[in-house]
């Protein structure tokens, strides 16, 4: 009964075009900021921000970046994770050769060097689609992964390969590092993600996103009513490799500390890509659901056989992992191609009906 647009009229195209144009999904919106910038920060504990909420976020803006590229243009990708690595190993060069730099700035930055990349491989989305489309990034995968082991400059000539983050100070608050507490660092990619995905939200219910819609759409179609493939191609292409490319930063500056080339192959990248699918494709709301679904499933499996006292081995908890998140992925795209995100609009649709049948 409380989930009601009733009374609720719209006396101008602004209101009648709002993204949460009932009351109650505005004020839950809010609800959900508070309980993550105030409520998590204050009772979560430590194991609980730096383990699940922190690369819950990061996968998050991941699974954003690659729906962009996906889910509102069209255009398959499974170079995700490189474009994440570009993002990482652009910061760690950034902040060695300027020490002084801010270290939240030069994550941002980062991502301009990832979304240049993601221009550049995205070319050939101009002339191929489709499967071929698929190839040419898995190509662009590989490549920078054997760019980011053969190319010593990139990781300074560190004899592991790796990267490590050093201790850096933001109003002279220690934000990455082993010295940062993991609060902190919790709400610094708490505030990233917000602010980047209100940005996501803006680019697609605009100019911009209308037309990376119609080349998904129907991309002949679009040309002759004047959408520009190039320019919408390569945008969507640089936009979408930004949000990898800062999640990929954060990934390493804000979460683990240090990573290896590893941390960006192409396991990484269909990770994201299970994400986006039983999220939705085309749907923020749904990058939310699938990165929360996918990080936090294997912490459930974890926990559910200590609580009936059952004694399960990691390996086996990963396989049964990688089996029911496989054959979720093969329901919903059976069922319900659109993901979870579909299933929730759904339910607020009956939920505004009820106890009327719908």
């Amino acid at each position: 009964m409380f989930y009601r647009e009733a009374g609720q009229y719209k006396t101008s195209y602004k209101a009648d075009s709002a993204i949460f144009p009932i009351l109650q999904d505005r004020i839950a919106i809010w609800f959900y900021l508070a309980v993550a910038f105030i409520a998590v920060p204050l009772f979560g504990s430590e194991f609980f921000i730096n383990s699940m909420m922190i690369p819950f976020l990061i996968f998050s803006l991941a699974a954003i970046g690659l729906n962009i590229l996906t889910g509102y243009t069209g255009q398959i990708s499974l170079g995700s994770g490189a474009f994440m690595g570009v993002g990482a190993y652009s910061t760690y060069k950034l902040v060695t050769i300027f020490p002084d730099m801010n270290v939240i700035l030069a994550i941002l930055l980062s991502g301009f060097f990832a979304a240049f990349i993601g221009m550049i491989f995205g070319l050939p989305s101009l002339r191929i689609k489709g499967f071929y489309l698929v190839v040419t990034t898995l190509a662009a995968q590989f490549f920078l992964e054997w760019a980011f082991i053969r190319i010593p400059w990139l990781y300074n000539y560190n004899d592991s390969g790796a990267i490590e983050v050093p201790n850096r100070r933001v109003f002279d608050i220690v934000v990455s590092g082993s010295e940062a507490s993991a609060t902190t660092r919790y709400l610094v990619v708490l505030s990233i993600v917000v602010g980047l995905t209100w940005v996501a939200s803006n680019l697609i219910h605009g100019r911009i996103g209308r037309s990376w819609m119609m080349i998904r759409d129907m991309d002949i179609a679009a040309e002759l009513i004047g959408v520009r493939p190039l320019v919408a191609k390569l945008s969507v292409f640089a936009v979408s490799s930004f949000y990898c490319g800062v999640a990929g930063a954060m990934m390493v500056f804000l979460w683990l500390g240090a990573a290896e080339v590893e941390s960006f192959d192409v396991n990484q990248s269909f990770l994201i890509l299970f994400m986006v699918i039983l999220g939705g494709l085309g749907s923020l709301i749904g990058s939310f659901m699938g990165a929360g679904f996918i990080w936090m499933l294997p912490i459930v499996i974890r926990a559910i056989p200590k609580i009936l006292g059952l004694d399960i081995n990691a390996s086996t908890v990963e396989h049964i992992n990688f089996m029911i998140v496989g054959a979720l992925i093969l329901v919903f795209l059976i069922v319900e191609p659109h993901g979870l995100a579909r299933i929730w609009a759904i339910a607020k649709q009956k939920l505004r009906v009820w106890p009327f049948p719908y």
